[in-house]
């Protein structure tokens, strides 16, 4: 009997046998059921937690050491510990030229990465896919999403309230039944995305998988857009209550990137627009590494402030 169903047993106000007696029966320790429980998520955890989720849309090379200097300078009263454990649970890992930034479980098969220097020119040659952490009310959910990378077209998403794999493969086989399939699917090496079940799903299609690679940490670039944008134009400015209020603010922000926000890489066209035309050449994306006078790789659009949705990139 496992030790929550034992606990299940105990009879606080039992007639007869005392707490004591109840734990030396059930084999239980006696600290541990007379310790109020902490529950999941209290809400100064909550608040610090969407406070990283919008220090790490900001800056995604931020680890939880740069993100605990920062915090303390804001004038947060926490360690290291507490960033990390927090950062963990929200499924954020820094971005940076580092091995094994997102682990598979165990036993999962780890693909290559087969989109090094080539030219993503025309819909449907590789699709892409990651999960970013969306806060609501008293909670947080998460958001799975999958890109056409030439024309940068969302073609599915989920939201889910657990990391569990069954909502990624429930997004990719919309994305198939509404779109076809590509040649290429590209993801992090996160365990949802080496999970048999996905990966599985992916080979039954007859699709080439890719994985970031550990010498490139721009490798779903354009994905990472797309949570920014996400953010900062609709999740931070609505702050929403519960799932159902999430559900329908992503819904809508969806259908407006897809098919009404121009950007300046695809000609000031929309994302279907493009991904519609199916014209090979039309958009070309270069997948070699350019850095900017800076000498660093841009981690989202720099050309327009974030804030007007019709403009930014």
């Amino acid at each position: 009997m496992s030790k929550p169903d034992r606990e299940a047993m105990l009879d606080r106000d039992h007639a007869v046998l005392s707490i004591r007696r109840q734990c030396s029966l059930l084999s239980l320790a006696r600290s541990g059921v007379y310790r109020s429980k902490r529950a999941a998520n209290d809400d100064a955890d909550l608040v610090l937690m969407r406070r990283i989720d919008e220090l790490f849309t900001k800056w995604p090379f931020y680890g939880s050491r740069r993100m605990t200097v920062t915090l303390r300078a804001e004038g947060w009263a926490l360690n290291r510990k507490r960033v990390q454990r927090l950062m963990r649970q929200m499924g954020i890992v820094a971005l940076g030229p580092k091995p094994g930034t997102s682990k598979p479980a165990p036993g999962h098969k780890v693909f290559p990465y087969l989109l090094r220097e080539m030219r993503v020119d025309r819909p449907n040659q590789v699709w892409a896919s990651d999960i970013t952490y969306i806060p609501i009310g008293h909670g947080f959910l998460y958001l799975v999403a999958i890109i056409d990378w030439a024309s940068r077209a969302v073609l599915a998403w989920r939201l889910s309230n657990t990391m569990d794999v069954s909502f990624c493969v429930s997004a990719l086989e919309e994305a198939l039944a509404r779109f076809g399939k590509p040649e290429i699917f590209n993801t992090d090496q996160g365990s949802q995305f080496t999970s048999t079940a996905f990966t599985g799903t992916l080979e039954a299609a007859g699709i080439r998988i890719s994985m970031d690679g550990r010498g490139r940490w721009m490798d779903n670039v354009f994905i990472e857009r797309l949570w920014r944008s996400l953010k900062h134009v609709e999740v931070y400015l609505k702050h929403y209550t519960d799932g159902r209020e999430a559900r329908a603010g992503i819904a809508k922000w969806m259908a407006f990137y897809n098919t009404e926000r121009r950007h300046q890489a695809l000609g000031y066209r929309t994302p279907m627009t493009v991904y519609r035309a199916r014209v090979t050449g039309a958009v070309a994306v270069d997948m070699t590494l350019h850095l900017d006078n800076a000498g660093a790789l841009p981690t989202g659009p720099q050309h327009q402030p974030l804030t007007n949705p019709s403009l930014a990139a």
